[in-house]
């Protein structure tokens, strides 16, 4: 199965199309980008961000749960 092919089944089983599913996972990637330099700084100023990575790793975790993308 080439790229294409392959990439045309994975927003098919997603239900969106390639823009649609483009910002989504921008969107996906933006949050985890947060969440990550959120960790960074908490981990030189304790104060600071104490639950902000964990709380936006586990909505992520219920979005994708809720999108069902976690199965495929």
């Amino acid at each position: 199965m080439n790229i294409f092919t392959k990439s045309k089944k994975h927003c098919d089983n997603a239900n969106e199309s390639y823009f649609k599913h483009m910002i989504v996972a921008f969107g996906v990637s933006f949050n985890l980008l947060k969440a990550s330099l959120m960790a960074a700084v908490h981990s030189v100023i304790f104060a600071l961000f104490e639950k902000g990575a964990s709380k936006k790793i586990i909505e992520l975790y219920e979005y994708l749960q809720f999108k069902k993308r976690m199965d495929q």
